[in-house]
């Protein structure tokens, strides 16, 4: 046998290694991504195009035509919980928070919790927050102080848009934990931040992590005429059209920052994630809120044809829109799922190639059900607000509304067959209620033992 015919031999299996290896990382990413997490403020499953609603969502659309839809993600039923639990992996309940942090609230997330950006920071990620945070109403409880490296935005929960300043008239607009003062829309301001943060701040080094978490399409609506004059045909209500007109402008927002990412080839190891942080208000009267200077809203978001409005635990307030995509990474798709919130800091962190999860989570790991649509195996999404609690198993759901001072009621609805949930099936079904209402008194007794029942 020549050394030639040797040679070439050697040359073959080089190759055959060198191949197979590679086509094994196509199915198990080496590299780990970048994240952008988009949240909008109170946006309803009807208030997106591709869900069917008459407000022009193009960039939204986009993401929901060339990603995943999740079609069943659940959040909590306000604000602050979502949050909570997006951030450590468990329900927020677990941590008393059931309701918004308001006013001079000096309650925050707990200090003995790893938390997202913690965790991701031991994988030499750079993280940034631009928006809002409610979850510590003052900076020494602010996004600094659970891992964000760089942080722009309000603390509060609803701020006027122009003023940035909370509904009492405190102050809120900061950067880096330092109350500043500045002019211009608050949706333009997180986009102009994040994209300032994107070309001039961030390690390019590093993988980053950034959230811009808008203040659109919660009240106070306060929008050109630019963005509402779109509606001025199709939209015959002011409130709605009002409310139509911040989405708008939010959908504008978010496709300046995708196209940003395009251009810096940086969409190519990206995920992108959009969801909103509950489900829609119906309307806002506002008092005596920000001095008495904004008109009440008697029509703000859609739910249809989910049922009720943010507050409580039907599906308007807890099925939330949302999308993941990551291009050549995962197909177009409709993903039904029960996804919850708390499954969104193991995945992310597993994708970012940490080797444990902290131990707090108690969240799923779901990239194999985003990619190739597998059912997620024993899925149950217990969620508690200030007004009701619900535990969901497909496709069962159970809610429990607590009385002061008449009994407790139970309703059970099979969320497949009765999305819009009009038949209380409690009594046919018995046995299976009964099962549904211990493991639901089960999960009850791992929370904290004191709750906040804030309002906004």
């Amino acid at each position: 046998m020549n050394s030639h015919f040797i040679s070439s031999i050697a040359v073959l299996f080089l190759w055959i290694a060198t191949f197979g290896q590679s086509t094994e990382k196509k199915t198990n990413p080496a590299i780990t991504p970048n994240f952008v997490v988009i949240v909008a403020d109170d946006a309803g499953w009807n208030d997106v195009g591709y869900n069917g609603s008459e407000i022009h969502t193009p960039n939204i659309d986009w993401l929901a035509k060339n990603g995943s839809q999740l079609n069943r993600l659940y959040a909590a039923p306000t604000c602050s919980p979502s949050r909570a639990s997006f951030f450590t992996g468990r329900p927020s309940s677990r941590m008393g928070i059931v309701a918004p942090i308001s006013d001079k609230s000096n309650l925050s997330l707990p200090n003995d919790v790893t938390t997202l950006p913690q965790a991701l920071h031991q994988q030499n990620y750079q993280t940034a927050l631009f928006g809002k945070w409610h979850l510590g109403l003052n900076p020494s409880s602010g996004p600094k102080a659970y891992g964000f490296d760089y942080s722009y935005g309000f603390l509060h929960g609803q701020i006027d848009q122009y003023s940035h300043e909370y509904k009492n008239g405190d102050p809120s607009w900061h950067r880096n934990g330092e109350f500043i003062t500045e002019k211009g829309h608050v949706t333009d301001l997180i986009e102009n931040e994040a994209l300032m943060w994107l070309k001039t701040k961030r390690d390019p080094s590093k993988n980053f992590y950034i959230q811009l978490s808008y203040s659109a399409p919660h009240f106070p609506l306060q929008e050109e005429d630019k963005w509402k004059k779109p509606y001025l045909k199709t939209i015959k209500n002011n409130s709605r059209r009002d409310y139509a007109a911040a989405m708008s402008h939010l959908d504008y927002s978010i496709g300046q920052v995708l196209k940003f990412l395009k251009q810096q080839h940086l969409d190519q190891n990206t995920v992108v994630i959009f969801m909103s942080d509950n489900g829609a208000m119906d309307k806002w009267i506002p008092g005596n809120q920000y001095k008495g200077r904004h008109a009440a809203n008697d029509v703000l978001g859609s739910n249809y044809p989910l049922r009720d409005w943010k507050t409580s635990n039907y599906e308007g307030a807890v099925r939330v829109p949302g999308i993941i995509y990551w291009k050549n990474k995962i197909n177009a798709s409709l993903n039904k799922n029960y996804i919850s919130v708390n499954d969104f800091m193991p995945t992310i962190l597993t994708l970012a190639g940490a080797k444990s999860i902290p131990a707090t989570v108690e969240g799923k790991n779901i990239w194999k059900s985003i990619v190739s649509n597998d059912s997620i195996p024993n899925q149950s999404i217990y969620i508690r607000g200030h007004l009701q609690e619900s535990i969901t198993e497909k496709p069962w759901k159970l809610i429990r509304t607590r009385h002061k001072n008449t009994p407790t009621v139970f309703e059970l609805f099979n969320i497949e067959k009765d999305p819009e949930e009009k038949q209380n099936v409690l009594q046919q079904h018995e046995k299976l209620a009964e099962n549904l209402k211990n493991k639901l008194e089960e999960q009850f007794n791992k929370d904290a033992k004191e709750v906040n029942l804030g309002g906004e």
